[in-house]
């Protein structure tokens, strides 16, 4: 079976573009209700998939902040040890001082500078995920729309009664 939403709305869009033409017109054909409907099911069932992406990589994220947080702190740490062990000694206080605040700064830009790469990947790469799925989604809404006029289309004018015997029509209307 189609691993992907793209391979499962290409098998549908192959389904239908193949599809018999309903005899004196050529907009309207027939499908296999059951097949189809089988191809939305597993279209629908891929969603939660590509949803768990985006959640890897929101977890991804917190982690990579989480890291960037764990090195600033050590970076910090180790700036203020190294304060320490300069302030300990009278004539290099002046620089001990100045080295710390040099270090804390560098520290808290590098911080500001990883988090802020993190939130722009993340953010990119949500969006991405995000235009994907919406892409998938329209895709569908529009497959499913045209499934529904095929469908609609292949029963008679007449009302009920017509059709094919022992076969129910589709009623799009029931879906709503």
């Amino acid at each position: 079976m189609a691993t992907g939403v793209e391979e499962l709305l290409e098998m549908l869009f192959s389904m239908i573009d193949e599809a018999k033409s309903v005899p004196l017109s050529s907009e309207k054909c027939i499908i296999e209700r059951d097949r189809a409907l089988d191809l939305l099911d597993d279209i629908k069932a891929q969603f939660p998939m590509e949803l768990g992406e985006a959640k890897k990589l929101l977890a991804a994220r917190a982690d990579y902040i989480a890291s960037a947080k764990r090195e600033a702190d050590l970076i910090r740490k180790q700036a203020e040890e190294k304060a320490r062990q300069l302030l300990a000694e009278d004539e290099l206080a002046a620089q001990a001082r100045q080295k710390a605040n040099e270090m804390l700064k560098v520290a808290e830009e590098r911080s500001r500078e990883l988090r802020r790469a993190a939130n722009e990947y993340c953010e990119d790469t949500l969006r991405r995920t995000e235009e994907a799925v919406s892409e998938a989604y329209d895709e569908i809404k529009r497959s499913r729309a045209r499934f529904r006029a095929a469908v609609s289309g292949a029963q008679p004018a007449a009302g009920a009664g017509g059709g094919q015997p022992g076969r129910a029509a589709y009623d799009a209307e029931a879906d709503k």
